[in-house]
């Protein structure tokens, strides 16, 4: 069972029932002990507070949920001003009578007079009263429903972010795929003894671009066999051609870092380097952990008629532009530091990554 607001403002959450009975109660109890110390009766209050809790729960029920919806939160304060002041006037009306005949014939014992008739005095006391119950109630419910919205907006905000985070991904493994599916077909033509190798590498490739980069993060250890299973499948196909020099320094073990992120500059650094080279080529790669980061280098050979597209690819398309993309959505500023460089016939990607 849930209080259900009757309207569809987004300004008001649903509150199980449990937490309002559990609110009154208490508010009760506090109440029944402040007036019956005041009135050094304990009977009389806990009567008075059963006549007037009543009345502040149906004003304070009667404003969240109808008169706020259809009057505040449609812009027509006035209408809102006059039907707030109308009820709470009815109920104090009600409250007279009610203490009157049922309990006491001078139903303001706390003021400076007996009364026993509706004066402006009791009048104006009780409405102030009964404002500050309902503020009080009202200001409750407000806060929690702007924490509600504010988490609401928080897991909003991250969902996209995981969703961007997953476009991007699928848009480097289909990319990587292609390239490879495209190396492959060229060997098969040449009837080359390297197809069967490739494929196995490519297939223990696809298994883990499929099953292994779901989470945010992941082993350090496992992206680098990732990476290794490319280069020998580069390898492969170059043949002597193809000189990979990979250095790895530090502890790599217990050590995350975001999925396929890596492989990015490596795939970038055969395309516009190995793969437009006619000739021996040399790539360097080096990692090296230092602390919490990861400090990763990688420099490949850029020939002269590739340099336009190398410069393209920094600045925008699939490959390091969407590394860059996928660093600023997954890592704080000062979690990482992305260096490119184009000096001569080198083309250097630096990237300093928290890795812990």
């Amino acid at each position: 069972m849930r209080f259900n607001n009757t309207s569809n403002s987004p300004y008001f959450t649903r509150i199980t029932w449990q937490y309002h009975v559990f609110f009154w109660i208490i508010y009760f109890a506090i109440n029944v002990l402040r007036w019956g110390s005041y009135y050094d009766d304990y009977l009389y209050s806990t009567q008075a507070n059963l006549i007037g809790f009543p009345i502040h729960i149906t004003l304070c029920y009667l404003n969240i949920f109808v008169l706020m919806p259809f009057f505040v939160f449609r812009k027509k304060y006035l209408t809102y001003i006059i039907l707030i002041l109308l009820a709470i006037f009815l109920m104090v009306v009600l409250k007279f009578n009610l203490t009157y005949y049922l309990l006491n014939t001078n139903v303001w014992p706390e003021g400076p007079e007996v009364t026993s008739s509706l004066t402006f005095n009791y009048t104006m006391d009780m409405m102030i009263g009964e404002l500050y119950v309902i503020t009080f109630v009202t200001a409750i419910k407000i806060t929690a429903d702007w924490l509600k919205e504010n988490k609401r907006l928080a897991d909003l905000e991250k969902l996209q972010l995981e969703t961007e985070l997953l476009f991007l991904k699928t848009q480097i493994s289909p990319h990587f795929f292609f390239n490879t599916l495209n190396n492959i077909y060229s060997l098969s033509i040449e009837k080359s003894d390297k197809t069967p190798k490739i494929i196995l590498k490519l297939s223990e490739l696809m298994r883990y671009l499929l099953y292994e980069t779901k989470r945010k993060k992941q082993s350090l250890s496992n992206e680098i066999i990732c990476i290794q299973n490319y280069l020998e499948i580069e390898q492969i196909r170059h043949g002597e051609n193809l000189e990979i020099n990979m250095e790895i320094s530090g502890d790599i073990s217990d050590k995350k870092i975001a999925p396929i992120l890596l492989l990015s500059f490596v795939e970038n650094a055969f395309k516009h380097g190995a793969n437009k080279n006619i000739g021996k080529v040399k790539i360097d790669i080096h990692f090296t952990i230092k602390k919490d980061f990861l400090y990763f280098t990688i420099t490949n050979p850029t020939p002269a008629e590739t340099k336009y597209l190398q410069r393209m690819n920094t600045s925008g398309g699939i490959g390091l532009d969407n590394v860059k993309k996928r660093l600023a959505l997954g890592y704080k500023k000062d979690q990482y530091d992305l260096k490119i460089l184009n000096d001569k016939n080198l083309f250097t990607v630096k990237l300093k990554i928290k890795v812990s």
